[in-house]
């Protein structure tokens, strides 16, 4: 490591001696305080302030592959003295390279391609050399004599913060940053957040380092950058910082004042400028050119990424909006015109005004909102009036937007405005929404007092919510306000919720099959929250209290006036059925299955008494269910939403049913599902047939699951179905359908009814190894593990993993490996597929998993291993000659830890291939000694 430093060094004074030396810079004076405090010392000062010398094309290329080796090391060897002060000032000589914009310029100006490559060259070097920082920086383990050094790379590297962040009369700093290489940005980017990531805490103690004025060059760096994925970078370094103060307030509570004070104006700044830059008011221009329809990977678009990410740092505060006087306005303009409501605001200019203040509002009701869990848990009391003020400002602004219809309203510019008003009304109920843990904790806390304070704010929110229930408001206004309901319904649950008027209306509207049904989302939504409104116990009440005879009754006429239709079905079940005719029963059976399905799921986690309740209600339309299942069982469509209906009956409500009506389902699909019917489904029906199977398949895993002896007698037939009817039909496909559900199924047979194959006697558990244990059904046993043992020959990387995840569960629970059966009969054919994969490199990324496995394997009869597996497998392996084999196997070390056995095994399989290619490349005819 001593012998690049001084290549670095010569190579740097070379030069120097011939650089000229250019006239003093008329604002190089302000570099002055900053730069001392952060060096502490004159002289370093003034080294990095010389000019930074020209050098050769050969000078630069044995300097470039320097600072490679060298980060090469470093991102190894442990921090110690072998790294010196001189070696690092070295490194940040040569890292100031990327921060130099004078050959960019000169290339730039003359216009030469020499010159051109000559400045990629040099901005290359400074990239090179902050790798070298980032590799040093990264290492979280510093020895104590090591920590002085960190601090001078720390001020050597701020040093160059300053270079860049300063302003004067040729640059301003965003354009000082556009200049310079975006890799070296990024590498800068990178120094940064590992240093508040990873060393803040141990820097700041330091009294020679001026964290604040550090802070200041971060805003400066922050909010010049000039992409949008540079400013993201930052601001992710910001949130580090947000979080790295609040432990710091949370460890040092007796202290809290002074460390606030210390950065109460950093944070200020910092919160401020971040809502600025999402308000159109401010920042018109770069909004603008944001796109909001294209969905990247992540399904956001570019505008909604950028609001999320600043909203993750202004999440961090405790900060209220003061915007609200525009939209809470716009009363004053609403003029009555023949065709309704108007928005009498028609100059381009204030239409334009309007529309940037609508937009800023609705980005700073997700901020608000995005704030709702800093007023929850333990600061509840302390934080308790500024949260109500807010809850309260929601509350009216969406009681503002229901009660003067903005969202009907004609305006100047329909296609901006009426989607601003809308975006403004919805995003004020979701932010609403985001309080509802905050009004439960309200709820819990004056139950027992006073509670109109809560009783009005609910009730004002319901009296918003209720006109907007209606299939003439826009989808997107109408879902935040199912959400809102379903949010009141299922997290504050008010006891008085049932008897406010507002939600009767709500209930009538729902029952009454004449009115116009909701857009099927919003029915889901709003069922949801009907039926938990009746189904989910009161909070702070006892059992006594509950009202549940009143309620079961109530629930039970909800769902009968929602699946009136639905039943009537029954008796013309088993009729031929027209094409306009099967099209309405299709779409009946949708819409009802979807909503039923829907308020299972919601209450599968609840108390008993609603689950209860909720099957009692349901019961007459599941009987409906399984007595159309069979004259539905061609149209997959169908199928497939029956079988998600029943698979969520019996993941929440298995114990509800029965065990005689559940025996009745499972009998009648293992009837219905004959091997012909399963090919159809499979073969013919697209991704609908498999998902059906699959549904299907997922039913009987949780019924193999189950504990007891309830359902073992079905353990025969769910086996036969498995190996005999679905594993024949898609096992030579190459399609990964149904074949994860399939061998999850197996998975769930062998572990949940492990005693079905070995009837393991306490005496024989005792005595283990003297007596082995008594193995029934074993053909079915040794299908399943063929099956297992086929799946790892195929190319799907996804099912391979899995199956070799079941297999060592197994053995770790059940011991499979040691089983008698296993270890003479299939043991090392496992192995034998294991070590082919390896050596054919066709699942590479399993490598590791492979290895333990292996090992898991051989390690049962490592004897047998050595002795008899590794020649036959040796022997049978083409490609290599007899010479070659001998050697693979005397370099097979019979080593029996994990480690070593895992690294032979590694250096076995390599070295095969390598005689392959070896022997695959040689010339015909050639002889081989």
């Amino acid at each position: 490591i001593s012998l690049w430093p001084g290549i670095l060094e010569s190579i740097w004074d070379k030069h120097s001696v011939t650089a000229a030396t250019p006239p003093p810079s008329p604002t190089s004076g302000e570099s002055g305080d900053l730069l001392s405090s952060l060096l502490q010392s004159p002289s370093a000062a003034k080294l990095l302030n010389q000019p930074i010398p020209i050098l050769d094309t050969e000078s630069e290329y044995i300097c470039s592959l320097a600072l490679e080796c060298l980060a090469h090391l470093f991102s190894w060897i442990p921090l110690s003295t072998s790294i010196t002060p001189s070696l690092l000032t070295t490194i940040f000589h040569f890292a100031r390279f990327g921060c130099d914009t004078r050959v960019r310029k000169m290339s730039s100006v003359n216009g030469s391609s020499q010159n051109s490559v000559l400045g990629q060259e040099r901005g290359r070097l400074g990239v090179l050399a902050m790798s070298c920082i980032n590799e040093l920086m990264s290492k979280n383990c510093v020895p104590m004599e090591f920590e002085e050094y960190l601090l001078r790379m720390f001020q050597q590297t701020f040093y160059l913060l300053q270079k860049i962040t300063k302003e004067n009369n040729a640059h301003t700093v965003k354009s000082r940053l556009e200049e310079l290489d975006e890799s070296y940005i990024e590498k800068f980017t990178d120094f940064l957040r590992l240093f508040v990531s990873v060393h803040l805490r141990r820097i700041e103690s330091y009294s020679q380092f001026p964290v604040v004025e550090f802070l200041a060059l971060l805003f400066k760096y922050t909010f010049h950058q000039p992409t949008h994925e540079g400013y993201f970078s930052c601001l992710d370094i910001w949130t580090l910082f947000l979080d790295y103060l609040t432990s710091k307030i949370k460890s040092r509570l007796a202290d809290k004042e002074t460390v606030l004070n210390r950065y109460e104006d950093a944070l200020v700044l910092l919160l401020t400028e971040v809502l600025n830059r999402i308000q159109f008011r401010y920042n018109q221009a770069q909004l603008e050119e944001l796109d909001d329809e294209t969905l990247d990977d992540d399904q956001q678009t570019e505008w909604q990424r950028y609001l999320r990410q600043s909203l993750e740092v202004v999440a961090k505060f405790p900060v209220l909006q003061d915007n609200l006087e525009v939209y809470l306005g716009l009363q004053q303009f609403v003029v009555t015109s023949g065709t309704g409501h108007r928005l009498n605001i028609t100059a381009e200019n204030d239409c334009r005004r309007l529309h940037c203040s609508l937009r800023d509002l609705s980005s700073l009701l997700q901020a608000v909102g995005r704030l709702a869990e800093y007023f929850i848990g333990d600061v509840f009391a302390a934080r308790f009036n500024d949260a109500l003020t807010v809850v309260e400002r929601l509350v009216k602004v969406t009681l503002y937007g229901s009660q003067i219809k903005l969202y009907n309203i004609e305006t100047a510019v329909p296609s901006v405005l009426k989607p601003d008003l809308i975006d403004v009304h919805a995003q004020s109920l979701a932010a609403l929404q985001a309080y509802a843990h905050w009004l439960a904790q309200f709820y819990s806390e004056v139950h027992r007092q006073s509670p109109e304070q809560f009783i009005s704010l609910v009730s004002t929110a319901l009296e918003a919510i209720t006109p907007l229930i209606s299939s003439k408001v826009q989808e997107k206004l109408l879902l935040s306000a199912c959400h809102l309901l379903v949010s009141l319904a299922t997290t504050v649950r008010p006891v008085f919720l049932i008897s406010i008027p507002a939600v009767q209306k709500v209930f009538n509207r729902i029952m009454d099959t004449s009115a116009q049904r909701l857009p099927d989302k919003a029915q889901v939504l709003v069922c949801r929250a009907l039926s938990n409104v009746l189904l989910l116990p009161w909070p702070n009440l006892p059992e006594t209290e509950q009202q549940w005879a009143v309620r079961s009754t109530n629930h039970a006429s909800l769902i009968s006036a929602l699946t009136r239709e639905y039943r009537q079905l029954k008796s013309n079940a088993i009729l031929p059925q027209r094409k306009v005719q099967l099209e309405d029963t299709k779409v009946i059976i949708h819409q009802t299955l979807s909503v039923l399905e829907d308020i299972v799921e919601s209450i599968s986690g609840e108390s008993t008494k609603s689950r209860q309740i909720c099957y009692q209600s349901l019961q007459e339309s599941v009987q409906v269910s399984l007595a159309l299942f069979p004259a539905f069982i061609h149209q997959s469509d169908v199928t497939d939403e029956m079988l998600s209906f029943f698979l969520t009956l019996f993941q929440g409500l298995r114990v509800q049913m029965g065990v005689p009506f559940t025996e009745q389902i499972i009998q009648t699909f293992l009837n219905m599902f004959t091997r012909e019917q399963l090919a159809e489904s499979i073969l013919h029906e697209g991704s609908t047939g498999c998902r059906v199977v699959e549904k299907f398949l997922k039913i009987l895993q949780v019924v193999v699951q189950e504990p007891g002896q309830v359902f073992k007698p079905f353990l025969p037939s769910v086996i036969s179905l498995c190996m005999e009817q679905v594993y024949p039909i898609i096992a030579e496909r190459s399609s990964p359908d149904v074949k994860a559900e399939l061998f999850e199924l197996l998975f769930r047979v062998l572990h949940h009814n492990w005693r079905y194959f070995f009837k393991s006697s306490v005496l024989a558990s005792v005595q283990r190894g003297v007596a082995e244990e008594q193995m029934e059904n074993e053909a079915q046993f040794s299908a399943i593990m063929q099956a297992f043992g086929q799946s790892f020959l195929q190319p799907d990387i996804h099912l391979f993993k899995q199956n070799l995840f079941y297999l060592e569960t197994l053995n770790t629970k059940q011991k499979l490996y040691h089983k008698k059966i296993f270890r003479t009969t299939m043991l090392f054919q496992f192995v034998n597929v294991l070590l082919q994969v390896l050596v054919h490199k066709s699942h590479d990324l399993l490598q590791e998993e492979i290895g333990i496995a292996t090992y898991n394997m051989a390690s049962v009869d490592f004897d047998g291993f050595y002795s008899a597996f590794l020649p036959e497998f040796l022997a049978s392996c083409d490609g290599v000659d007899s010479n070659q084999k001998n050697v693979l196997g005397r370099n097979f070390k019979m080593d029996r830890d994990l480690p070593s056995f895992t690294q032979n095994v590694h250096r076995l399989v390599n070295d095969l291939r390598y005689y392959r290619l070896c022997n695959d490349s040689l010339p015909p005819g050639t002889v081989k000694l």
